[in-house]
């Protein structure tokens, strides 16, 4: 066992080894305690890329107010990357899209790599003896271009499993009217996510607030109207005394 941490947490070995970790805590935090990593700073996005985003998450980038959550759980769809008659790609789109970086949720296939990566790494650098060398990080460095073959053969089939998870055919769900829970904390024009159940499904959607107040993470909404470009909803607070 003392033999296992050395490896893991040798210097050529630990910088992978913590990310995997980090990871791991992520993805059990999430599963478990529901905890939406929500923070009160919002992901300045000012880069001059050719990508078309969905409405929703384009609104949401328009207008500068993505939180962590929005980052994390981004899917990004081939037809969202920029369209005929349009720039050419450029190579790390290019790179998105080959390495099945598209049409999977972002956090899923980074984990993926990561962890591909990761073993590469340790099991490469255990059988040469090269952990506390410059040959071992060389061997790191270069295991990225193998584990990304790799991680895009191992995500194909999920590719599938996610595209069935498309809403893509499914009767209007009306929306308006309905209580929730706000789950970013909003403010003023800022635009965060809230959870709205419906037939004892949860639905995540946009929302502001119709009037501008504070309305906190977690708190009790009622969503009173949907935007005129159908992006996001409207919503005030609705606690109960």
């Amino acid at each position: 066992m003392s033999n296992l941490i050395d490896i893991l947490f040798s210097p050529v070995n630990i910088t992978l080894t913590v990310l995997m970790l980090i990871l791991i805590l992520y993805w059990l935090i999430t599963m478990f305690s529901g905890f939406d990593f929500d923070v009160d700073v919002d992901v300045d996005v000012d880069i001059d890329v050719d990508v078309d985003f969905d409405t929703d998450f384009e609104t949401a980038l328009e207008s500068g107010n993505l939180d962590f959550e929005d980052v994390s759980n981004l899917q990004i769809e081939k037809e969202h990357i920029v369209k005929e008659k349009r720039k050419p790609l450029k190579w790390w789109q290019v790179v998105l899209v080959y390495f099945n970086f598209v049409g999977l949720p972002f956090m899923f296939t980074l984990t993926c790599w990561v962890f591909i990566w990761w073993m590469i790494t340790v099991l490469t650098t255990t059988i040469t003896n090269t952990l506390n060398n410059s040959i071992g990080v060389s061997i790191m460095l270069l295991a990225i271009i193998p584990s990304l073959f790799v991680n895009k053969i191992f995500t194909i089939p999920f590719k599938i499993f996610f595209k069935n998870f498309s809403k893509d055919g499914d009767a209007p769900i009306e929306i308006v009217g309905r209580r929730g829970i706000c789950l970013s904390k909003i403010k003023e024009d800022k635009m965060g996510s809230a959870e709205v159940v419906v037939n004892n499904t949860p639905l995540a959607i946009y929302v502001k607030s119709i009037n501008g107040n504070l309305i906190e993470f977690k708190e009790p909404i009622l969503i009173i109207k949907q935007s005129k470009d159908k992006n996001y909803y409207y919503a005030q607070s609705y606690k109960t005394n």
